[in-house]
């Protein structure tokens, strides 16, 4: 994990709009240390320098660490989650098994893929990415808190369009979907590197169009030909 940068409170405050409040100042430069250097690589300090704001005026309004890294996530995550319900509302309409369960795959990827592409969404989706794949994020639980829930929502329309499929093979294919999509959330150039710049994360466009129909052709095959024996 990368160390985050000395700063000069004089320096970066003084780029801030005049008119931004100190709440909102913590909140902007909590959310670029942490999707740059992760919770645990981040300080109080670091934020408080940036922000121009003493350091105790973060425990203020936040209650420490902790309490301002799940204010970011109670700020921005509704939506998300508020986009993904639209998507799988939408599937539900469509009498197609396969047209469904392609809005379905939609209705998890382009919410948070999207996101790569928007200014004001960029740096949050790079952490919300790094929470989803942190194995210490349990210890916070804002993933089981805030998503969760959407995630048995999209595996029950799975379950119910998949009636083939055993148990495991439903959360096996829902961690899938996820897994492409936070690796490709957060990648790092490697796949422009490797593809000689065919294959390129920018192109958000182009992204979820070829996750989108790679992950449909595996979902249409049949179920695992081996017995699940993990009972």
């Amino acid at each position: 994990m990368k160390a985050a940068p000395t700063i000069s409170a004089s320096r970066d405050a003084a780029r801030l709009p005049e008119d931004a409040t100190a709440r909102t100042r913590i909140l902007d430069a909590a959310e670029e240390f942490f999707s740059e250097y992760g919770f645990d690589g981040t300080s109080l300090r670091q934020i408080a320098l940036r922000a121009g704001v003493p350091a105790g005026l973060i425990g203020y309004h936040f209650t420490g660490k902790l309490g301002l890294y799940c204010a970011l996530f109670e700020s921005r995550t509704p939506s998300i989650v508020e986009q993904r319900n639209i998507g799988l509302a939408l599937a539900e309409l469509e009498d197609d098994p396969d047209r469904r369960l392609e809005l379905i795959l939609k209705a998890v990827l382009v919410p948070m893929l999207r996101m790569t592409s928007q200014d004001s969404g960029s740096r949050f989706g790079l952490l919300l990415a790094r929470e989803v794949s942190d194995p210490r994020s349990s210890e916070r639980g804002i993933v089981e808190k805030m998503l969760d829930p959407i995630a048995v929502a999209v595996t029950d329309q799975l379950r119910t369009l998949l009636p083939k499929h055993s148990e495991a093979e439903i959360h096996w294919a829902y961690h899938t979907i996820v897994g492409a999509m936070t690796y490709m959330m957060l990648d790092s150039g490697r796949i422009v590197r490797l593809s000689k710049g065919a294959a390129d994360p920018r192109n958000v466009d182009a992204m979820i169009r070829h996750l989108t129909a790679l992950l449909l052709k595996c979902l249409q095959g049949p179920p695992a030909l081996l017995k699940d024996t993990s009972s």
